[in-house]
């Protein structure tokens, strides 16, 4: 693997990051390429551009659709799907413990692990409990982990990440740079991957 990276954008509570999140790993490696794991909220993305919530969420028929294509897209690819009960769900918490550890060799896991939760297992993806037996499972120190996420610079650095998105143009996820350039959506994965593995 070289230095070639692909900066991955993503929210916890995005449905469509979690069909990104369960093949980028993979399909980064067979090009050579490092995942730049970049969590963000996109809470304060959406409000930033005039909207009180996920655009999905205004228009109802949009919404359904998206559900939709979810079972769709995760029944293609062999992936495991539940609908949420509760969209948006919080993801304060998994995106701290993401921002703290986002060079760490058990990055890839927990994401996949906390999308896991939300859209398999219906879980509460923000409470402490749930995070901490996942980290647990992974065999990583969860209390340390967990007290780490809930410190004032991990806070400070992920409110920072979220603006710095929103500076580079981002407005949902999951997103993907390649350099400057913005890639959005999960069918535009592949082609961020060729772009970053082939910068001519």
């Amino acid at each position: 693997m070289n230095d070639a990276a692909i900066e991955y954008w993503f929210d916890f509570a995005s449905p469509y990051s979690y069909l990104s999140t369960a093949h980028i790993d993979v399909l980064a490696r067979s090009r050579g390429l490092r995942v730049l794991w970049r969590p963000l909220l996109l809470g304060p993305v959406f409000r930033a551009a005039g909207w009180q919530g996920s655009p999905f969420l205004q228009q109802p028929a949009k919404l359904a659709w998206m559900w939709t294509d979810l079972e769709r897209q995760c029944a293609r690819h062999a992936l495991p799907w539940r609908k949420p009960s509760q969209f948006p769900r919080s993801s304060l918490l998994p995106a701290r413990i993401a921002l703290a550890h986002s060079d760490a060799p058990w990055i890839a896991r927990f994401c996949t692990g906390v999308f896991e939760l939300n859209f398999v297992q219906d879980a509460d993806i923000d409470d402490p409990a749930a995070m901490h037996e996942l980290l647990a499972g992974i065999g990583l120190p969860a209390d340390a982990v967990i007290t780490r996420a809930q410190s004032p610079e991990v806070k400070q650095a992920l409110r920072e990440q979220t603006e710095q998105g929103t500076r580079r143009g981002l407005f949902g996820a999951p997103s993907f740079f390649v350099g400057d350039a913005l890639y959005w959506g999960n069918d535009q994965l592949e082609d961020a991957l060729d772009a970053a593995a082939d910068p001519a």
